[in-house]
């Protein structure tokens, strides 16, 4: 397994980062002002997206797995090599995500990875894409951001 940093055409990677991001042009909001990691295991699993937001604070902006691979530990294996890359850089990582109950339990941050719940934007997902997103049925509308101390 690798994990490797892309500095250069990072839109190669735009059809994995469309599944947790499903608008290209929020995508290209941040793509190139982040740092974007690959996770290969024979071929490419996983990608993230980390961006600098203030001196001592960085955000995960998108991390995907492709799907078949879910399961198999490789976003978890992504997460902590960030969480190391970023540790004595920053003192907090922040993650924001959709207000599911089936986004939050899916990512787990709570337990596994020591993220809190830090606050909410209302009505985030209906200011910022051009279309409704819904997951697992369920409309997104609010911004959950969650935190974690480097």
């Amino acid at each position: 397994m690798e994990i490797k940093s892309i500095c250069e055409n990072k839109t190669q990677f735009l059809n994995l980062l469309l599944l947790a991001d499903e608008q290209e042009s929020m995508i290209d909001k941040y793509l190139e002002r982040g740092d974007l990691f690959a996770l290969y295991d024979t071929d490419l699993k996983s990608v993230c997206v980390v961006t600098w937001e203030s001196d001592n604070v960085c955000e995960l902006k998108n991390i995907a797995t492709y799907e078949k691979w879910h399961g198999n530990g490789y976003g978890s294996k992504l997460l902590h090599h960030i969480f190391s890359h970023y540790k004595g850089k920053y003192t907090t990582m922040i993650v924001g995500t959709g207000d599911s109950p089936w986004i939050l339990r899916y990512y787990d941050f709570t337990k596994k990875n020591g993220f809190r719940i830090s606050h909410r934007v209302k009505d985030f997902f209906i200011d910022n894409y051009d279309h409704p997103i819904f997951d697992n049925g369920i409309q997104l509308v609010d911004m959950i951001y969650l935190s974690k101390a480097l």
